[in-house]
């Protein structure tokens, strides 16, 4: 056996589709695209969620809810988990650059702290919003809350 010997295994290599080259070949006329319609046309592109005629699914399925553009978003974080990374990097202050280091939060989250948990030490919290009972809980052990 040599190299000039060497041929694809059998039925694995399939001619290619000779299409519009005369009507001898079976594929000329129409070019297997068929008689008339938008899909024989040339620069033919089917529209995003077109079914065939057929009422597409985002036209059929009502539209309900509401969408406040206004909203504002924020990465909650309880003080149970500020208590956890304040043991972990035995700090006495919590800010954003902090929460970031510890992948608790993305580069552009807003944080809200919230009051699940228990808080056992002092901490100066720096965060863009606090719960009432978040704040109560971190005041209570003489902590302090500073809004960003």
């Amino acid at each position: 056996m040599d190299l000039s010997n060497l041929k694809p295994a059998k039925g694995s290599v399939k001619a290619r589709k000779r299409i519009g080259r005369g009507q001898g070949s079976g594929k000329g006329g129409t070019s297997t695209r068929g008689h008339k319609g938008a899909q024989q046309r040339s620069g033919y592109e089917r529209k995003l969620g077109f079914e065939g005629g057929q009422m597409p699914l985002q036209r059929r399925v009502p539209k309900y809810g509401f969408t406040n553009r206004n909203r504002v978003e924020y990465k909650a974080i309880n003080i149970g988990t500020l208590q956890n990374l304040a043991e972990k990097l035995n700090a006495d202050k919590i800010d954003i650059p902090t929460l970031l280091s510890a992948g608790l939060i993305s580069k552009n989250d807003l944080v809200k702290i919230l009051a699940k948990g228990e808080l056992n030490r002092k901490l100066e919290v720096h965060a863009h919003a606090f719960s009432k009972k978040a704040i109560e809980a971190i005041e209570a052990k003489n902590g302090t809350v500073v809004k960003i």
